[in-house]
Formats: structure tokens, sequence, C-alpha cells
């Protein structure tokens, strides 16, 4: 966790009110989140500044924009930094890397966390944790984490929201 000085901006998207949150500098999304959402700014520590001046804020929302119509996204295409334990950042890494329109499970996600730390065991609950806690929802898409036999499971924002958010990307489940 860091103390320091936040800005955010708050979106009207279709599915309800997100908060936009970026870093001191204005370069990097720290956090977006839907309104009363679980962990809402859990990573966040220091003050968040409204401000709407800022191109970070204008070049995500354009990008929601696109999302929502239904346009294939690349989360590659909005600057990040991930505030979170060493655990969380290898979790969020992952999310990061699933292609949209496509959808990966707890436990295939604990497997790949398995390879890179070359341990014999990772607990998808674990993973799950860090997952509920992924604090840049859409852009890092933790809505295309699901359980195993494709079941959907949790989401920090409702289900109802990540089955929306899969309904857009022409996702079944």
């Amino acid at each position: 966790m860091t103390t320091e000085i936040f800005y955010k901006i708050k979106y009207k998207s279709p599915l309800g009110n997100i908060t936009i949150c970026c870093d001191e500098c204005g370069k990097n999304i720290v956090g977006l989140w839907f309104e009363k959402q679980k962990y809402f700014a859990s990573n966040i520590e220091g003050n968040l500044t409204e401000n709407n001046k800022l191109q970070i804020f204008t070049k995500t929302i354009n990008w929601l924009e696109k999302y929502f119509t239904g346009k294939k996204t690349k989360a590659e295409e909005i600057p990040i930094k991930l505030i979170g334990t060493k655990f969380q950042k290898s979790v969020w890494k992952i999310l990061y890397k699933i292609h949209y329109g496509k959808v990966i499970t707890y436990g295939d996600i604990a497997k790949q966390i398995e390879k890179q730390k070359r341990i014999t065991k990772m607990s998808a609950q674990a993973v799950g944790g860090a997952v509920g806690r992924n604090p840049i929802s859409i852009i890092i898409p933790c809505h295309r984490v699901i359980g195993k036999n494709h079941k959907l499971t949790g989401y920090a924002a409702g289900l109802d929201k990540k089955k929306k958010l899969l309904q857009i990307e022409k996702i079944n489940i």
C-alpha cells in the first residue's frame, strides 16, 4: 500500500456508476470500481481528489465506451499501475492476459502460479481471493474467470454485472 494523492472521476456506464482512479502523476489507472463494489478502493491509501481534466481519464472512458458497445478491446491500450501484494499482482498479471471473449478457471490460474513459483500446490481459493480484490475491473478482466465445469462464481461487483459483461463479449456460460 502506498500513501499519496490519487485522482478520480465518475463514469456512468450502461451497468451503473463506475469510479476510475489514477496515480498522482495522472499517467496510470490504479482503480476502476463499480459503485458499492466489494473492496471498493481497498488498494488505495491516500486522498482521492476529483479531477475530470486528465487525459488518462478521457482515454479510459473512450475505451469503456468502445467496450460497452461490444467492440473488441485490449487491456494493453490503457496504462495501469498495480497496487497490491506480491501474490495479488502475480494473479492480476495473469488476468491481464486473458483475451477479449475468452474465459479461464480459478484452477487454471492456480496451475500457472504453481509453474511460475515452482511449487506443487496452489489453492484455487487463494487465487479467488486475489481475483476478487482486483482493483481495475473490466480492464483487468476478472469477470472472465469462472469456476470449474464452467460455472459462474463470485464477482466483487455482483454476479448480475459479471453475466452482463460476459454477454457483451458474447461469451455463453
